[in-house]
């Protein structure tokens, strides 16, 4: 009996994929559900698969998000990389310079 593609990975094992495959790898997944006529467990497989990809992607576009607002220029027009702090999913920045 062939298992479903991806269906056995734990959360851990994507983690290092990059985003770029994930979003492939859950475009597929949302193809074969809406194209094909699966039986209902295989659809859940998919389902599950599809929804630990959604959330490595979210979590990879909020690391690039932080790191995009970490950049900031100096007083000669620079970029420069300001500290920033994560805990969890709140983010603690320094307060934007004037100017």
């Amino acid at each position: 009996m062939s298992k479903i593609k991806g269906a056995g990975e734990s959360a851990d094992d994507n983690r290092d994929m990059p985003f770029e495959e994930a979003v492939r790898k859950l475009e597929s997944i949302v193809d074969a559900m809406e194209g094909q006529d699966l039986p209902l467990e295989t659809l859940l497989a998919r389902y599950e698969e599809g929804a630990r990809l959604a959330n490595l992607c979210e979590s990879k576009l909020n690391e690039a998000e932080l790191k995009i607002q970490q950049l900031e220029k100096n007083a000669k027009g620079e970029p420069v990389l300001k500290s920033a702090a994560i805990e969890g999913n709140s983010r603690v920045t320094d307060t934007p310079s004037a100017g």
